[in-house]
């Protein structure tokens, strides 16, 4: 089982828009399981009061309730992952272009979007 470690752009386009390969994935990397830290929760928390995101934050709630929960806390989501990546190789799910060149860096991959397709970047 692969653990894909989500930020909160990729939980919030892996909830809200239609994903053309997600029923391959499994066939091209493994068994995906999407990880939520705790820290991204918050941020979804504090997201939830700007009336033009509510939509999209509630719907991204409901759709991780079921995922698992990581003990990453801190107040800064980007910082945390990268800081846990260091000790734990691991994949980051993430639209951040800045948070993708740091990871990719320190030899961790990244789960991002293309042409509403799930991509895998090493």
């Amino acid at each position: 089982m692969v653990e894909v470690i989500c930020d909160t752009s990729f939980l919030i386009n892996l909830a809200t828009r239609r994903i053309k390969n997600i029923d391959n994935l499994d066939v091209e990397i493994g068994t995906i399981s999407f990880v939520v830290p705790e820290v991204v929760k918050t941020e979804l928390s504090k997201l939830l009061k700007i009336p033009e995101k509510k939509y999209d934050i509630e719907k991204t709630l409901n759709f991780i309730k079921n995922f698992k929960t990581i003990p990453l806390s801190g107040s800064f989501a980007d910082k945390e992952l990268l800081e846990f990546i260091k000790s734990n190789n691991s994949i980051i799910g993430t639209m951040d272009k800045e948070l993708k060149k740091q990871i990719k860096s320190v030899g961790s991959s990244v789960l991002s979007f293309s042409n509403d397709k799930i991509i895998l970047e090493s």
